[in-house]
């Protein structure tokens, strides 16, 4: 049989067809075993060879580019080879055939490896080929060689043209087959799609291009198991959850049809698959939030993995239930314990690792002091470098990464995150593929971008945000973390410039990647706009929302911001005990940034309340890590506060006479210049203007006239810029 110039041989029951191109690759590997070769030289040929034998039909011009990049001479001979054949006569092909068993039959090497096993799938198919075939066979080859000849016309075969452009096209980059693929040809492309999916989603063909090749794969054979999985992953790239559950499915189907063994137990047959169809079913409706459905899903995959007595499944079964049961929002320790237990008793150690790093997480969040964590995850790594568990120790670092961030350890954090982006991948690079470009990576780099913003660097957050949606485009499963990161650096950038109006769109698109982080922030903006019932409101929800989930950190962050509510109403005394509350529980779970963050609320309650000496000494406690490890922003309202008590305490009364400390005074004012370096990192007008104002006020009363004026002169230009008054200074932080 023969189509588009393709001689097919699986009529025969062989699962491969000789084609003009697989002739040009063994007369390449025939030069490569006749002709002398550098060592250098045959070790680039050697890795290409298998790409070559296993990837789709090049054209004849591609094919000797590519061989030519490698080894000049040996694409010459295979030029010369080939016009032998092309220009001769049909015996000429006949002897190439005849003479290609250049290494000895009888040979280990020979039976077994790669190029052994094509060369006689290709010796097999031509053998059993009819003379009208063959001579099909031949004038296919020689339009293929000649078609680098001639421009292309309506009559060249399909898999024979190839425009300038394609010529240009890197082997790994030319996915799309032009004709039917044989079996070797699509098991490497599946793998190669799979593998690409996995490790670098980016490398990857696009959802849509990849769609329509495995309709056109699966139009020649609708029962290849593995092109419906492929179509699985594909589906969920795009969150196609109908179309993911009937690929899936039809995979486990064309399985079991498939599978030589009938037998319900044990490692292989009907069992087998039934039960980890149910698992993966049940692993699916958990990714898309369908809650009931995976867990009666997996409640079937356990029924059936008992009866078979198949403890790994087990195993896979619990690690899917306590992540279903944290999914929910349930306490699951007791089953993640018991999951690692069970896990390290049959020595499945990826499932051990991951209960670990689940319990550590869980631990994160209830409190647990870091060193127990750290010892926990360092015990982990222990057995992860040592068995070379890259995708785990990637994972552990990511994690390490988010931790310390959330114990307010700005330094450990970033820390952490360049280790992660500096390791050298343990696993193998295949397909031209590092492991950069998992989740973990992602996390990593998201963390690494608010850190930079915290500190005012935007220039540093613009190239690292780029990087990331280079590496992640937006069709991309972890395409989600970098947008909700982008968005929460430009609404907090926006924040500290005062321009709420360019705030308040972000929300939208915010509450769509994280409703939690959009109706927090819905509140942030309702308070700066003074819109104060409607962001009240909104945070009694929230709050509402944290008593459930438990979500410590963003409960402290909800007291907080009530607590300045009321201050705007001058309820000082209403707020100390929300303070109080968010205090111990920040000191509780060892969140050291929120615990400086709440001091910082005390004391500037003190402050209104006339205690301005306990005020400074609650602040002094705080300065410290907030210097050490806080934001721009926090460094510079910090120091704020704090020249603001000085003064207090000094007896400071503008307009008024009075017994000061003009030392104390003094100090104020090089706190308010320091406190002025860190809002001018930021572009914080509104709190460039308030200390402009206090330090005309303070250098009037210390006498020194050259530098109030110059100081009044400031504030003037920036409240003629703001167009906008002034807030009272003594209402916020």
């Amino acid at each position: 049989m023969m189509t588009n110039g393709v001689v097919h041989a699986n009529v025969f029951g062989i699962k491969d067809w000789v084609t003009p191109y697989k002739i040009s690759v063994l007369a390449l590997l025939y030069e490569m075993t006749a002709s002398k070769v550098s060592l250098p030289n045959r070790r680039r040929l050697n890795e290409l060879i298998l790409p070559l034998q296993q990837g789709p039909d090049l054209s004849f011009g591609q094919f000797v580019r590519t061989v030519e990049e490698c080894c000049p001479p040996t694409a010459s001979a295979v030029v010369i080879r080939l016009q032998e054949m092309a220009d001769g006569e049909l015996r000429d092909m006949e002897q190439f055939f005849s003479t290609l068993p250049f290494t000895a039959f009888d040979t280990e090497a020979y039976k077994t490896s790669v190029v052994g096993l094509f060369m006689r799938h290709m010796l097999l198919a031509y053998n059993k080929l009819s003379f009208s075939q063959v001579y099909k066979l031949y004038k296919s080859l020689q339009q293929y060689y000649h078609s680098q000849y001639t421009k292309p016309s309506d009559e060249d075969t399909v898999g024979d043209r190839m425009d300038k452009d394609e010529l240009d096209t890197p082997l790994h980059e030319t996915e799309l087959s032009k004709g039917p693929l044989s079996q070797k040809q699509a098991e490497y492309f599946l793998a190669r799609q799979a593998y690409l999916l996995k490790n670098d989603e980016n490398k990857a063909l696009k959802p849509a291009a990849l769609q329509e090749e495995l309709n056109n794969m699966l139009k020649f054979n609708p029962d290849f198991a593995e092109a419906h999985y492929l179509n699985y992953l594909n589906s969920m790239r795009v969150q196609d959850i109908f179309l993911s559950a009937h690929s899936l499915l039809h995979y486990f189907d064309r399985l079991i049809l498939s599978g030589n063994e009938g037998k319900s137990n044990g490692d292989e047959g009907y069992g087998r698959s039934l039960r980890y169809a149910a698992l993966n079913l049940a692993s699916l409706h958990c990714r898309f939030g369908h809650y009931q459905q995976a867990d009666l899903a997996l409640q079937e995959a356990i029924r059936i993995a008992q009866e078979s007595n198949d403890h790994v499944c087990l195993q896979h079964c619990l690690s899917w239930l306590y992540t279903l049961e944290q999914m929910k929002g349930s306490d699951s320790t007791v089953l993640t314990e018991d999951s690692v237990k069970m896990a390290a008793h049959f020595c499945l150690r990826y499932l051990a690792s991951l209960g670990i790093q689940s319990l550590v997480q869980q631990g994160a969040t209830q409190g647990k002091t870091a060193h127990k964590l750290m010892d926990a995850l360092k015990d982990t790594d222990i057995l992860h470098w040592k068995h070379s568990l890259s995708e785990l120790i990637e994972i552990s670092l990511a994690q390490t990464t988010s931790i310390w961030r959330m114990y307010g350890k700005s330094t450990m954090s970033a820390q952490q995150a360049q280790l992660l982006l500096n390791m050298s991948s343990l696993e193998p690079v295949n397909f031209g593929v590092h492991q950069n470009n998992t989740e973990a990576f992602a996390v990593a780099l998201c963390h690494l971008a608010e850190l930079h913003a915290e500190q005012g660097l935007y220039s540093a957050v613009s190239e690292i945000l780029q990087h990331l949606k280079a590496q992640f485009p937006p069709h991309t499963q972890h395409a989600k973390l970098w947008m909700l990161c982008d968005l929460k650096i430009q609404f907090e950038k926006h924040m500290n410039e005062g321009k709420y109006h360019l705030a308040e769109p972000l929300l939208v698109a915010m509450s769509a990647l994280n409703k939690t982080e959009g109706l927090y922030r819905k509140a942030i903006v309702l308070k700066a706009l003074n819109r104060s019932t409607e962001a009240y409101n909104v945070l009694q929800r929230l709050q509402v929302h944290c008593d459930k989930t438990k979500c410590t950190e963003l409960a402290i962050r909800v007291m907080l911001s009530t607590a300045e509510l009321h201050w705007e109403s001058s309820g000082f005394s209403t707020a100390l005990p929300l303070l109080l509350q968010a205090l111990a529980l920040a000191r509780q779970h060892h969140l050291q940034s929120l615990a400086s963050e709440t001091i910082l609320h005390l004391a500037f309650t003190q402050l209104m309340l006339g205690v301005p000496e306990q005020a400074l000494n609650v602040l002094h406690e705080a300065i410290e890590p907030v210097l050490a490890h806080g934001s721009v922003m926090d460094k510079g309202r910090a120091l704020l506060l704090m020249a603001r008590c000085q003064m207090e305490v000094a007896g400071f009364k503008p307009n008024r006479q009075g017994q000061t400390d003009l030392n104390m005074l003094a100090l104020a004012v090089d706190t308010l210049d320091d406190a002025a370096i860190y809002f001018s990192k930021l572009n914080c007008a509104e709190r460039q203007r308030e200390i402009h104002y206090l330090q005309a006020q303070l250098y009037h009363t210390l006498g020194q006239h050259s530098q109030c004026n110059k100081s009044a002169m400031l504030f003037r230009l920036l409240d003629q810029e703001l167009q906008t008054p002034a807030p009272p200074v003594s209402m916020r932080l």
